[in-house]
């Protein structure tokens, strides 16, 4: 590696790698500080390398921190130090704020300081210039080499993992890569997604070369590339995809405010219209359901309930059950809901399996009873039976009933006797 040549080589890496230029530099520099330490600088010593890009010059610092006798552990505080702290918490135990152990190759003390920059304060670092090797060329190219290259690696990585952290709660396109028994991969551009069997849409099959709409979960680093967590599965998949079809909602014009999904199955979403000339569900359904259509073909055919948001509990709950007609909502405490149907409205309101009501009460947050208004003849019969049950008096009840009627007839049979011996 020719330090002329550097420049052409930066840039290289630089375009190939996605990585800034000056992030680039700033590695090489690095690079070339680490390899001037090991061939001539003593343990401790903190190196700075600055490159001159148009001649490739190099010139090199010892940075040295400037401190005053306050900072100093004293002798007697390193002892007790050393005394009081076991092994094991030496290790995780950080010097008390302001204050180091002074070593001579990492600090210098404020007066020596002063003779070098007159201006310097304590805190600031000191940059003391180094001799520049002759032959040091030549050395630093061959020993810089791979630590280069390992540092560009670590710096690409960390690019990587920063892009896509910005990506996390968003949607990208993948392309399936490979499938393994319960993960799918999906190359996502410069790292590999990861598309796990809980975040995958029951029922769903994939095919290599296929291409998906995935949502990004959360992103994690990695040993080699950055990790990233994909979902189908998630509810706000489904939200996203709604703002990606709907201007209106892109725009804040139209808000989801809540979402209840069984993925594969069935969403119910509840909208509001920030703009009274907009209707919020007819923006969201499109013309002749064009964008709610869209929507559905993504998810595979999942049925998409798109209700009205209301401050009002009671209409919310109300609109929630759609498509059953609710008569009434009676808001109880302990945040329960009771709703009032018709009878061949029931099954409609709770659903196959519970899943409507199960998905209107999580949808609007409130524990909701759906009965009939009607009350059928088998039920008023078990509550005659019950109330019956409960007129009927227990053993106990029975054995006192007994008792005070043998009472009653023994006092009968006395007024009579007496009744008799006066006539």
């Amino acid at each position: 590696m020719d330090l002329k040549n550097i420049k052409l080589l930066i840039t290289q890496l630089a375009q190939e790698k996605g990585i800034p230029e000056q992030r680039v530099l700033e590695t090489v520099e690095a690079a070339f500080a680490s390899a001037y330490k090991k061939d001539y600088g003593k343990r401790g010593q903190k190196i700075k390398a600055q490159l001159d890009l148009e001649t490739g010059q190099l010139k090199f610092w010892q940075v040295k921190l400037v401190v005053d006798e306050k900072m100093i552990l004293t002798d007697e505080e390193l002892e007790a130090r050393a005394n009081a702290l076991t092994q094991e918490s030496k290790k995780q135990k950080e010097l008390p704020e302001g204050k180091v152990r002074f070593n001579p190759e990492r600090h210098i003390l404020i007066e020596e300081a002063k003779k070098i920059n007159p201006k310097i304060k304590v805190g600031e670092e000191l940059e003391i210039p180094l001799e520049t090797r002759e032959d040091y060329g030549r050395i630093a190219a061959q020993t810089a080499k791979q630590v280069i290259l390992q540092k560009i690696r670590e710096a690409e990585k960390e690019i990587i993992l920063e892009e896509y952290q910005t990506k996390e709660g968003e949607i990208i396109s993948g392309i399936v890569q490979r499938i393994e028994k319960n993960k799918v991969f999906f190359d996502i551009g410069k790292v590999l997604g990861i598309l796990s069997k809980e975040e995958q849409i029951p029922g769903e099959f994939y095919k290599l070369g296929q291409r998906f709409k995935l949502y990004v979960l959360k992103v994690e680093k990695g040993t080699r590339e950055p990790l990233v967590f994909l979902s189908r599965a998630f509810p706000k998949f489904v939200t996203k995809l709604f703002e990606l079809e709907v201007p209106e909602i892109s725009a804040g014009q139209v808000v989801i405010k809540a979402i209840a999904r069984e993925a594969g199955s069935r969403t119910k979403i509840a909208v509001k219209s920030e703009v009274e000339e907009i209707d919020p569900i007819g923006a969201v359904v499109g013309q002749r359901g064009a964008r709610v259509m869209a929507v559905i073909t993504e998810l595979g055919g999942e049925k998409i309930d798109i209700i009205e948001y209301n401050d009002d509990p009671a209409v919310f709950i109300k609109n929630a059950l759609l498509p059953a007609k609710v008569l009434e909502v009676k808001i109880m405490p302990r945040n329960k809901a009771l709703c009032l149907v018709p009878e061949d409205q029931l099954s409609l309101a709770i659903g196959k399996d519970g899943q409507n009501v199960r998905l209107a009460a999580k949808l609007t947050g409130w524990k909701i009873d759906v009965k009939s208004i009607e009350k059928p003849e088998e039920e008023l019969k078990e509550e005659r039976v019950g109330a019956a049950k409960e007129e009927e008096p227990d053993d106990s009840s029975k054995e006192e009933l007994k008792k005070e009627e043998a009472k009653n007839k023994e006092n009968g049979n006395k007024t009579e006797e007496i009744t008799k011996s006066g006539s």
